[in-house]
């Protein structure tokens, strides 16, 4: 078993599919993070190299820390090559300038990306706040009933059940 931030990730389960063990990643978050880390997205966790390992673990800790990643450019089909008249300064100059444009427009998914007892707290402090405020969801949070409209009649076991606990 590998052990990430205190998470057991099983050993014969893929590695896209075992990181949606821990809390706060799901399976589109997963397939951004293989990505990311250079993962093969049909590589087990029995088969993820040391170096790997610590590169999740290390990106997990601190994801808004985590260096930018490199930017390949790839040519599109259409693509007819400058002629040899043009210089390589002006063309790094001009991929420069696209480059930080494009950086603007797409900032990394993965920068602001909450784990574990800080998606926890952020989600009671959003429980608390609505109930400080008096909202509808704040009142149903309090009575421990169901707050995203499912029927209270015959089956809210389990939301009086979930919505009791103090939940992380």
């Amino acid at each position: 078993m590998v052990h990430i931030l205190g998470i057991n990730l099983p050993n014969g389960a893929l590695v896209r599919l075992a990181l949606t063990n821990i809390y706060g990643v799901g399976h589109h978050t997963a397939r951004r993070l293989c990505a990311r880390l250079q993962v093969h997205d049909q590589c087990k966790v029995s088969d993820l190299s040391p170096f790997q390992i610590t590169s999740l673990a290390s990106f997990l800790s601190s994801p808004a820390t985590a260096p930018p990643l490199p930017r390949f450019p790839l040519a599109k089909p259409d693509y007819v090559p400058p002629p040899p008249s043009v210089s390589a300064k002006s063309l790094i100059d001009a991929f420069m300038e696209h480059r930080k444009t494009k950086a603007l427009k797409n900032p990394d998914p993965l920068k602001n990306l909450k784990i574990e007892s800080e998606l926890r707290r952020e989600i009671r402090e959003n429980i608390a706040h609505q109930r400080m405020i008096g909202s509808y969801v704040g009142r149903r949070h309090a009575m421990h009933l169901p707050v995203r409209g499912q029927n209270t009649q015959s089956n809210a076991k389990t939301a009086k059940k979930l919505n009791r606990l103090g939940r992380y």
